[in-house]
Protein backbone atom coordinates (compact mmCIF):
# COMPACT_ATOMS: atom_id res chain seq x y z
CA UNK A 1 0.00 0.00 0.00
CA UNK A 2 1.00 3.55 -0.73
CA UNK A 3 1.57 6.03 2.13
CA UNK A 4 -0.66 9.07 2.06
CA UNK A 5 1.92 10.81 3.81
CA UNK A 6 3.94 10.14 0.88
CA UNK A 7 1.11 10.48 -1.69
CA UNK A 8 0.60 13.82 -0.25
CA UNK A 9 4.40 15.22 -0.39
CA UNK A 10 4.88 13.81 -3.91
CA UNK A 11 2.10 15.56 -5.16
CA UNK A 12 3.22 18.83 -3.40
CA UNK A 13 6.38 18.65 -4.97
CA UNK A 14 4.14 18.46 -8.65
CA UNK A 15 2.42 21.70 -7.67
CA UNK A 16 5.66 23.22 -6.66
CA UNK A 17 7.15 22.42 -9.67
CA UNK A 18 4.35 23.27 -11.91
CA UNK A 19 4.21 26.86 -9.85
CA UNK A 20 8.18 27.59 -10.67
CA UNK A 21 7.69 26.13 -14.53
CA UNK A 22 4.08 28.72 -14.92
CA UNK A 23 6.12 31.39 -13.19
CA UNK A 24 8.77 31.41 -15.36
CA UNK A 25 6.62 30.80 -19.22
CA UNK A 26 4.94 34.27 -16.82
CA UNK A 27 8.25 36.21 -17.03
CA UNK A 28 9.24 34.99 -20.52
CA UNK A 29 6.09 35.96 -21.78
CA UNK A 30 6.07 39.41 -20.22
CA UNK A 31 10.13 39.85 -21.60
CA UNK A 32 9.74 38.97 -25.22
CA UNK A 33 7.20 41.64 -25.83
CA UNK A 34 8.87 44.34 -24.40
CA UNK A 35 11.95 43.13 -26.46
CA UNK A 36 10.27 43.27 -29.35
CA UNK A 37 8.59 46.27 -28.74
CA UNK A 38 11.99 47.54 -27.85
CA UNK A 39 13.28 47.00 -31.29
CA UNK A 40 10.38 48.03 -32.81
CA UNK A 41 9.92 51.37 -30.97
CA UNK A 42 10.04 54.66 -32.32
CA UNK A 43 13.26 56.49 -31.38
CA UNK A 44 13.53 59.10 -29.63
CA UNK A 45 14.06 62.82 -30.86
CA UNK A 46 16.87 64.38 -29.65
CA UNK A 47 16.63 67.45 -27.27
CA UNK A 48 18.83 70.08 -26.32
CA UNK A 49 19.34 73.82 -25.88
CA UNK A 50 19.41 75.53 -29.34
CA UNK A 51 21.10 78.74 -28.56
CA UNK A 52 23.76 79.61 -25.91
CA UNK A 53 22.70 80.72 -22.35
CA UNK A 54 23.17 84.18 -23.05
CA UNK A 55 24.80 86.60 -26.38
CA UNK A 56 28.27 87.47 -26.86
CA UNK A 57 29.09 91.10 -25.92
CA UNK A 58 30.46 93.34 -29.00
CA UNK A 59 31.96 97.07 -28.26
CA UNK A 60 31.60 99.01 -25.33
CA UNK A 61 29.00 99.42 -23.00
CA UNK A 62 28.73 102.97 -24.04
CA UNK A 63 28.26 102.75 -27.26
CA UNK A 64 24.42 101.11 -26.97
CA UNK A 65 21.85 103.30 -26.37
CA UNK A 66 18.80 100.57 -25.23
CA UNK A 67 15.59 99.04 -26.42
CA UNK A 68 13.62 102.42 -25.85
CA UNK A 69 15.51 104.61 -28.22
CA UNK A 70 14.50 102.00 -30.66
CA UNK A 71 11.27 101.54 -29.97
CA UNK A 72 10.73 105.40 -31.03
CA UNK A 73 11.61 105.32 -34.32
CA UNK A 74 10.57 101.25 -35.20
CA UNK A 75 7.60 100.88 -33.26
CA UNK A 76 6.10 98.15 -35.32
CA UNK A 77 9.12 96.00 -35.14
CA UNK A 78 9.63 96.30 -31.50
CA UNK A 79 5.85 95.56 -31.24
CA UNK A 80 6.59 92.46 -33.06
CA UNK A 81 10.11 91.76 -31.71
CA UNK A 82 8.55 91.61 -28.30
CA UNK A 83 6.52 88.34 -28.59
CA UNK A 84 9.25 86.76 -29.64
CA UNK A 85 11.30 84.02 -28.02
CA UNK A 86 14.33 86.58 -28.77
CA UNK A 87 12.95 89.05 -26.11
CA UNK A 88 12.81 87.02 -23.00
CA UNK A 89 16.42 85.87 -23.09
CA UNK A 90 18.48 89.35 -22.27
CA UNK A 91 19.56 88.18 -18.29
CA UNK A 92 18.65 90.41 -15.73
CA UNK A 93 21.15 93.01 -14.81
CA UNK A 94 22.69 92.82 -18.80
CA UNK A 95 23.65 96.00 -20.01
CA UNK A 96 23.35 94.39 -23.07
CA UNK A 97 21.14 91.33 -24.06
CA UNK A 98 19.63 90.11 -27.05
CA UNK A 99 17.64 93.18 -27.28
CA UNK A 100 17.79 95.11 -30.81
CA UNK A 101 21.37 95.97 -30.45
CA UNK A 102 22.24 92.36 -29.77
CA UNK A 103 21.63 91.73 -33.54
CA UNK A 104 21.92 95.35 -35.38
CA UNK A 105 25.05 96.20 -33.29
CA UNK A 106 25.91 99.33 -31.36
CA UNK A 107 23.03 101.84 -31.88
CA UNK A 108 24.60 104.83 -30.57
CA UNK A 109 25.92 106.55 -34.08
CA UNK A 110 23.28 105.73 -35.85
CA UNK A 111 20.98 107.16 -33.22
CA UNK A 112 23.17 110.31 -32.90
CA UNK A 113 23.11 110.72 -36.83
CA UNK A 114 19.27 110.04 -37.39
CA UNK A 115 18.79 112.75 -34.71
CA UNK A 116 20.85 115.09 -36.17
CA UNK A 117 19.79 114.79 -39.70
CA UNK A 118 16.41 116.64 -39.04
CA UNK A 119 14.65 114.59 -42.12
CA UNK A 120 17.36 115.52 -44.49
CA UNK A 121 17.12 112.74 -46.89
CA UNK A 122 21.03 112.35 -47.52
CA UNK A 123 21.78 112.31 -44.08
CA UNK A 124 19.68 110.05 -42.96
CA UNK A 125 20.88 107.23 -45.35
CA UNK A 126 24.37 108.10 -44.54
CA UNK A 127 22.86 107.21 -40.86
CA UNK A 128 21.13 103.98 -42.05
CA UNK A 129 25.29 102.87 -42.67
CA UNK A 130 26.39 102.97 -39.10
CA UNK A 131 24.42 99.90 -38.34
CA UNK A 132 24.08 97.10 -39.59
CA UNK A 133 21.14 96.16 -41.40
CA UNK A 134 21.18 92.31 -42.26
CA UNK A 135 21.62 93.56 -45.77
CA UNK A 136 25.50 91.84 -46.17
CA UNK A 137 26.44 89.08 -47.87
CA UNK A 138 24.67 85.24 -46.84
CA UNK A 139 27.72 84.20 -44.81
CA UNK A 140 27.42 87.86 -42.82
CA UNK A 141 24.14 87.79 -42.30
CA UNK A 142 24.19 84.13 -41.11
CA UNK A 143 27.09 85.07 -39.05
CA UNK A 144 25.26 87.75 -36.82
CA UNK A 145 22.33 84.58 -35.65
CA UNK A 146 25.37 82.18 -35.54
CA UNK A 147 26.79 83.77 -32.66
CA UNK A 148 24.18 82.51 -30.41
CA UNK A 149 22.73 79.44 -32.14
CA UNK A 150 25.78 77.53 -31.88
CA UNK A 151 24.74 75.13 -29.11
CA UNK A 152 22.04 73.22 -30.38
CA UNK A 153 22.36 70.44 -32.73
CA UNK A 154 19.71 71.86 -35.14
CA UNK A 155 22.33 74.70 -36.07
CA UNK A 156 25.79 73.47 -35.59
CA UNK A 157 26.51 72.12 -38.83
CA UNK A 158 24.68 75.22 -40.89
CA UNK A 159 28.17 76.36 -42.02
CA UNK A 160 28.22 72.97 -44.01
CA UNK A 161 24.96 72.69 -45.39
CA UNK A 162 23.50 73.18 -48.83
CA UNK A 163 21.49 76.09 -48.17
CA UNK A 164 24.46 77.92 -46.69
CA UNK A 165 26.42 76.53 -50.13
CA UNK A 166 23.95 77.76 -51.78
CA UNK A 167 23.86 81.57 -50.45
CA UNK A 168 20.92 81.16 -48.06
CA UNK A 169 20.94 82.88 -45.12
CA UNK A 170 19.62 82.96 -41.97
CA UNK A 171 16.73 85.56 -42.38
CA UNK A 172 15.46 84.30 -45.93
CA UNK A 173 13.64 82.25 -44.00
CA UNK A 174 13.35 83.16 -40.62
CA UNK A 175 12.00 86.77 -39.57
CA UNK A 176 12.79 88.19 -35.68
CA UNK A 177 10.14 90.80 -36.09
CA UNK A 178 8.00 90.58 -39.51
CA UNK A 179 5.60 93.75 -39.42
CA UNK A 180 3.12 92.13 -41.46
CA UNK A 181 3.19 88.34 -40.91
CA UNK A 182 0.54 87.85 -43.67
CA UNK A 183 -1.43 89.64 -46.17
CA UNK A 184 -5.32 88.06 -45.91
CA UNK A 185 -6.50 90.39 -48.59
CA UNK A 186 -3.57 88.43 -50.82
CA UNK A 187 -4.83 85.60 -53.12
CA UNK A 188 -2.83 82.59 -53.39
CA UNK A 189 -2.78 79.31 -55.36
CA UNK A 190 -3.61 76.21 -53.05
CA UNK A 191 -3.38 72.98 -53.82
CA UNK A 192 -6.35 70.72 -54.24
CA UNK A 193 -5.44 68.19 -51.64
CA UNK A 194 -5.29 71.25 -48.99
CA UNK A 195 -8.65 71.84 -49.97
CA UNK A 196 -10.30 68.28 -49.55
CA UNK A 197 -8.17 67.07 -46.99
CA UNK A 198 -7.00 69.41 -44.39
CA UNK A 199 -6.18 70.21 -40.91
CA UNK A 200 -6.76 73.46 -39.12
CA UNK A 201 -4.73 75.87 -39.48
CA UNK A 202 -3.32 78.31 -37.34
CA UNK A 203 -3.57 82.46 -37.76
CA UNK A 204 -0.16 84.00 -39.75
CA UNK A 205 1.23 85.18 -36.44
CA UNK A 206 0.76 82.00 -34.17
CA UNK A 207 2.61 79.74 -36.70
CA UNK A 208 4.98 82.23 -36.69
CA UNK A 209 5.56 82.56 -33.14
CA UNK A 210 5.25 78.47 -32.69
CA UNK A 211 7.13 76.96 -35.69
CA UNK A 212 10.69 78.73 -35.59
CA UNK A 213 9.98 82.48 -36.13
CA UNK A 214 9.69 81.64 -40.10
CA UNK A 215 8.29 83.77 -42.76
CA UNK A 216 5.92 81.65 -44.19
CA UNK A 217 4.23 78.32 -42.51
CA UNK A 218 5.43 75.19 -43.91
CA UNK A 219 5.83 73.69 -46.50
CA UNK A 220 4.88 77.29 -48.24
CA UNK A 221 8.19 78.59 -47.83
CA UNK A 222 9.78 75.03 -49.00
CA UNK A 223 8.07 75.92 -51.97
CA UNK A 224 9.38 79.49 -52.94
CA UNK A 225 12.60 77.32 -53.74
CA UNK A 226 11.43 74.18 -53.96
CA UNK A 227 9.26 74.14 -57.47
CA UNK A 228 9.52 70.62 -58.66
CA UNK A 229 9.48 69.08 -54.91
CA UNK A 230 6.15 70.90 -54.78
CA UNK A 231 5.02 69.44 -58.34
CA UNK A 232 5.87 66.53 -56.87
CA UNK A 233 3.42 66.56 -53.82
CA UNK A 234 0.68 67.38 -56.47
CA UNK A 235 0.86 63.92 -57.79
CA UNK A 236 -2.07 61.48 -56.48
CA UNK A 237 0.35 58.95 -54.17
CA UNK A 238 2.31 61.60 -51.94
CA UNK A 239 3.11 61.83 -48.17
CA UNK A 240 0.83 63.91 -47.03
CA UNK A 241 2.24 67.37 -46.59
CA UNK A 242 0.09 69.47 -48.67
CA UNK A 243 -2.87 68.65 -46.55
CA UNK A 244 -1.08 70.16 -43.42
CA UNK A 245 -0.71 66.22 -41.78
CA UNK A 246 3.27 66.61 -42.27
CA UNK A 247 6.11 69.00 -42.29
CA UNK A 248 9.28 69.36 -44.58
CA UNK A 249 11.32 69.50 -41.26
CA UNK A 250 9.40 65.76 -40.02
CA UNK A 251 12.25 64.16 -42.68
CA UNK A 252 14.81 67.34 -43.35
CA UNK A 253 16.88 69.32 -41.51
CA UNK A 254 17.31 72.70 -43.28
CA UNK A 255 20.38 73.74 -41.21
CA UNK A 256 22.27 70.84 -42.16
CA UNK A 257 23.33 67.11 -41.70
CA UNK A 258 25.78 64.57 -42.12
CA UNK A 259 23.53 62.35 -44.44
CA UNK A 260 22.03 62.84 -48.06
CA UNK A 261 19.60 65.61 -48.86
CA UNK A 262 19.69 67.13 -45.35
CA UNK A 263 17.76 63.93 -43.83
CA UNK A 264 17.63 63.98 -40.27
CA UNK A 265 18.66 60.15 -39.57
CA UNK A 266 20.98 58.51 -42.21
CA UNK A 267 18.97 56.21 -44.93
CA UNK A 268 15.96 54.08 -43.97
CA UNK A 269 15.94 55.65 -40.32
CA UNK A 270 14.49 58.71 -41.63
CA UNK A 271 11.16 56.28 -42.81
CA UNK A 272 11.02 54.29 -40.06
CA UNK A 273 10.84 56.68 -37.36
CA UNK A 274 7.10 56.47 -38.56
CA UNK A 275 6.98 53.20 -40.68
CA UNK A 276 7.56 51.41 -37.73
CA UNK A 277 6.31 47.86 -38.55
CA UNK A 278 9.07 48.20 -41.56
CA UNK A 279 12.00 48.67 -38.84
CA UNK A 280 12.87 44.91 -37.87
CA UNK A 281 14.99 43.75 -36.77
CA UNK A 282 14.21 40.67 -39.41
CA UNK A 283 16.45 37.07 -39.71
CA UNK A 284 16.33 37.84 -43.22
CA UNK A 285 16.74 40.83 -44.64
CA UNK A 286 15.95 42.80 -47.99
CA UNK A 287 19.81 43.96 -48.67
CA UNK A 288 18.71 47.31 -50.95
CA UNK A 289 16.42 48.60 -47.56
CA UNK A 290 19.84 48.62 -45.42
CA UNK A 291 22.61 49.10 -48.32
CA UNK A 292 20.45 51.87 -50.54
CA UNK A 293 17.88 52.74 -48.13
CA UNK A 294 13.78 53.15 -48.80
CA UNK A 295 14.07 55.59 -51.76
CA UNK A 296 15.70 52.50 -53.97
CA UNK A 297 12.03 51.20 -55.04
CA UNK A 298 10.02 54.49 -53.42
CA UNK A 299 10.08 57.97 -54.38
CA UNK A 300 8.97 59.86 -51.01
CA UNK A 301 7.78 63.27 -52.29
CA UNK A 302 5.21 61.85 -54.84
CA UNK A 303 4.49 59.52 -57.45
CA UNK A 304 1.71 58.16 -60.12
CA UNK A 305 2.04 54.90 -58.90
CA UNK A 306 0.89 52.84 -55.96
CA UNK A 307 2.83 52.76 -52.64
CA UNK A 308 5.04 55.33 -54.17
CA UNK A 309 7.04 52.84 -55.70
CA UNK A 310 9.52 54.22 -58.84
CA UNK A 311 8.10 51.78 -61.75
CA UNK A 312 4.13 51.32 -62.65
CA UNK A 313 4.85 47.13 -62.79
CA UNK A 314 6.34 45.56 -59.38
CA UNK A 315 8.10 42.87 -61.41
CA UNK A 316 9.58 45.81 -63.65
CA UNK A 317 10.75 47.30 -60.34
CA UNK A 318 12.30 44.45 -59.10
CA UNK A 319 14.03 43.55 -62.30
CA UNK A 320 16.15 46.28 -62.11
CA UNK A 321 18.54 44.70 -59.71
CA UNK A 322 17.19 40.92 -59.85
CA UNK A 323 18.50 40.22 -62.96
CA UNK A 324 20.99 37.54 -63.53
CA UNK A 325 23.81 38.64 -65.95
CA UNK A 326 25.89 35.14 -65.95
CA UNK A 327 24.62 31.43 -67.57
CA UNK A 328 26.79 28.73 -66.02
CA UNK A 329 25.14 26.27 -64.27
CA UNK A 330 26.30 27.19 -60.80
CA UNK A 331 24.80 30.63 -61.34
CA UNK A 332 22.14 31.01 -63.86
CA UNK A 333 18.19 31.74 -64.15
CA UNK A 334 15.36 28.91 -64.87
CA UNK A 335 15.97 26.91 -67.59
CA UNK A 336 19.34 28.79 -68.17
CA UNK A 337 17.75 32.37 -69.34
CA UNK A 338 19.69 35.26 -68.47
CA UNK A 339 18.30 38.31 -66.48
CA UNK A 340 15.06 36.47 -65.71
CA UNK A 341 14.63 34.63 -62.57
CA UNK A 342 11.88 32.74 -63.62
CA UNK A 343 10.93 31.02 -66.84
CA UNK A 344 9.19 32.87 -69.58
CA UNK A 345 6.05 31.07 -68.88
CA UNK A 346 6.11 31.30 -65.14
CA UNK A 347 4.89 33.76 -62.64
CA UNK A 348 7.72 36.14 -63.60
CA UNK A 349 5.38 36.63 -66.87
CA UNK A 350 1.98 36.68 -65.68
CA UNK A 351 2.10 38.18 -62.36
CA UNK A 352 4.28 40.92 -60.11
CA UNK A 353 6.88 39.20 -57.46
CA UNK A 354 4.77 40.30 -54.47
CA UNK A 355 2.21 37.66 -55.28
CA UNK A 356 4.80 35.16 -54.06
CA UNK A 357 7.73 37.42 -51.96
CA UNK A 358 5.26 39.26 -49.54
CA UNK A 359 7.50 40.31 -47.48
CA UNK A 360 9.48 42.54 -49.29
CA UNK A 361 10.88 44.75 -46.41
CA UNK A 362 11.74 41.37 -44.37
CA UNK A 363 10.79 38.20 -43.38
CA UNK A 364 11.44 36.48 -39.96
CA UNK A 365 10.44 32.76 -41.59
CA UNK A 366 11.69 32.32 -45.01
CA UNK A 367 15.29 33.58 -47.13
CA UNK A 368 13.15 34.36 -50.77
CA UNK A 369 11.02 36.86 -49.14
CA UNK A 370 7.69 34.29 -49.60
CA UNK A 371 6.30 35.28 -45.84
Amino acid sequence: MVNECERGESDMKRLLSFTKIAALLICLAGFLPAAFLHAQRRPAPAKGPSVAWKAPVQGQPGDYVGEDTCKACHSAEAAQFDKSPHAGIAPKGATMGVACEGCHGPGKAHAEAEEKAAGDPAKMEAGMKLIYKFDGSPKEDSARCLRCHTTGTPQDAFQHSVHASAGVSCIDCHSPHPVQVADAGKPQLQPAQGQFFSVPRQKEENAWLTDGLLKKPQPELCYTCHRTVQAQFALPEHHRVPEGFMKCTDCHNPHGTMNRHQLTKAGWETCVKCHVEKRGPFVFEHAPVRVLGCTSCHTPHGSVNNFLVKRREIRLLCLQCHTVVHTTPEVSGLHGQANVPHSRGGFQASGPCTRCHVAVHGSNFDEFLLR
